[in-house]
């Protein structure tokens, strides 16, 4: 069986797509790691403020403290045939660190607020210093949009 790809999306319209994903989409897969290296991934939710996504997990969950720890995220957004992957630096808020009018704007978002659970959240504001797209083979070149927190289209 022969596989045939639609022609592969110049690196603006992949950003284009991107920034279209970030602004319509409300969750991502977080990988993180622990110190030692163990991987873990989780669906989160988010909001994208046009620099950073927001996202928020318990303090004490794996994610929370890989997050806390290492200060790095790898993002997944999309599906498997149209993906962006986001590496990213995170910024660890406490629950009320964050201005109430990003975290009501979260919870309007995603549909989910964590202020007012008992257990101990934490917000992570994940700045992307990395952003690659691409949906098939045929768009492996040139998928890297991002580099050092720079659009490179």
């Amino acid at each position: 069986m022969t596989v045939v790809y639609d022609d592969p999306r110049s690196p603006a319209q992949r950003r284009r797509d991107t920034e279209d994903r970030l602004t319509r989409d409300v969750d991502v897969w977080v990988a993180s790691a622990s110190a030692d290296g163990a991987p873990y991934l989780v669906p989160l939710s988010f909001a994208w403020d046009g620099e950073a996504l927001l996202v928020a997990t318990p303090a004490k969950s794996p994610t929370g403290r890989n997050l806390a720890a290492t200060r790095t995220a790898r993002i997944g957004l999309g599906h498997t045939r149209d993906v962006s992957m986001i590496d990213g630096e995170v910024e660890v808020l406490e629950i009320d660190e964050l201005p109430q009018q990003q975290a009501d704007r979260f919870a309007a978002r995603t549909g989910f607020d964590p202020r007012p659970l008992t257990t101990p959240y934490r917000w992570f504001r994940i700045t992307p210093r990395r952003i690659q797209a691409w949906r098939e083979g045929n768009e492996l070149r040139d998928r890297e949009l991002m580099r050092d927190g720079r659009w490179l289209v």
